[in-house]
């Protein structure tokens, strides 16, 4: 999946999103905070240009000359900085993705689109294990970042916000990865208390937990707004394995963990295993429309019921709060809590069932 504007553009098209074209944003809240592995993962994934090739055909139909079509494309692909520098770094050309930042800086200078380009670079170099690069880059992109800030709200440019975000992310995962994570944790805190009131918060909280959440308590949730059965606060449940699943009603990934989600459920929930499902508003429902918050609501209900049937006796929280408190910025998010009341399990991003289920085995 590819970011742009603070939206998603998705290289397949979720079920409840019949016809929507690929490469149309949708809203979406700017994190693709994850691991060097999954990033590696993601990096790869195929790149929508539908919007260059519906131009180029206009152009041809309308008999323009030849010299004007190359004109054109190339502005546009120019224009699309961020598509182009995943396209080369997806054919592990990194080369070729600084090349091309280099001659969108020439004709644009340093802003958000050339930063947000920039901190895919940072990422292919910490997913190919380059961290001196990956940290020279991640450096650059801060800097660059915070000077831009000076005079603009973060939560106001969606490509600074992934930006900002991804090099600080970088810059941490480094530390961890030379064993510095006492740095690490620190670098996140002190960003944490600087930009703990924006966006970005559920992104720097994740790349905390994944330092040092596991064995902590588990954080309450927050159970005022809920879809289904009345969720049971986790004070409630000690003495029982408690399993998280932080999910969105765009989220693709999202539906084919719930099949294996209910399955292990059947297989556990007889042991004593307990399962609840927060979500959150993000602002639309169906094909990207915007959506008054009851609106997305009712809509937040049908997909649960369409593409979860197995989980219908789970209870689903609805608060943003509890991401962020969780750093559920990756959807899904899972979270084995034990029968003291532990974090267990925190893992952002799909899970198979062999591993979830040796992980709920532990947890037993």
């Amino acid at each position: 999946m590819l970011v742009d504007r603070g939206r998603i553009f998705e290289d397949r098209l979720d079920p409840d999103r019949k016809l929507f074209p690929t490469w149309l944003p949708k809203p979406y809240p700017t994190d693709l905070a994850i691991g060097p592995t999954q990033l590696d993962r993601l990096i790869k994934s195929p790149v929508r240009v539908g919007k260059v090739d519906d131009c180029v055909a206009l152009l041809c139909k309308r008999w323009l000359s030849v010299t004007a079509v190359i004109g054109m494309l190339s502005s546009l692909l120019l224009a699309d900085i961020i598509q182009n520098v995943r396209a080369a770094l997806a054919e592990s050309n990194v080369a070729v993705a600084i090349s091309q930042l280099e001659n969108y800086r020439s004709a644009h200078g340093v802003d958000p689109e050339y930063l947000e380009g920039a901190s895919w670079v940072a990422r292919a170099y910490l997913s190919r294990n380059q961290l001196d690069q990956a940290d020279g880059w991640a450096k650059q992109v801060e800097t660059s970042s915070r000077q831009l800030l000076e005079h603009r709200e973060l939560d106001a440019e969606p490509h600074l916000l992934i930006a900002l975000g991804a090099a600080l992310e970088v810059e941490a995962q480094s530390l961890v990865l030379r064993g510095e994570k006492s740095q690490a944790e620190a670098l996140l805190r002190r960003n944490l208390a600087t930009y703990g009131g924006t966006l970005l918060r559920a992104r720097l909280q994740k790349n905390l937990n994944l330092i040092g959440f596991e064995g902590k308590p588990a954080p309450s949730l927050g159970l005022t707004k809920y879809i289904g059965i009345r969720p049971t606060p986790l004070n409630q449940l000690l003495g029982f394995p408690v399993l998280l699943f932080f999910w969105a009603h765009w989220c693709t990934d999202c539906k084919q963990e719930g099949p294996i989600l209910a399955q292990l459920n059947s297989e556990f929930s007889p042991k004593g295993l307990k399962l609840e499902a927060p979500t959150q508003f993000y602002g639309y429902a169906a094909y990207g429309q915007e959506a008054t918050p009851q609106a997305e609501f009712d809509y937040i209900g049908h997909v649960w019921r369409q593409y979860y049937a197995g989980l219908q006796e789970i209870a689903v929280p609805v608060s943003k709060g509890n991401f962020d408190k969780y750093g559920a910025s990756t959807t899904p998010t899972l979270v084995l809590i034990d029968r003291q009341g532990h974090i267990a399990l925190y893992h952002p991003g799909f899970m198979s069932y062999n591993d979830l289920r040796a992980a709920i085995e532990k947890a037993m």
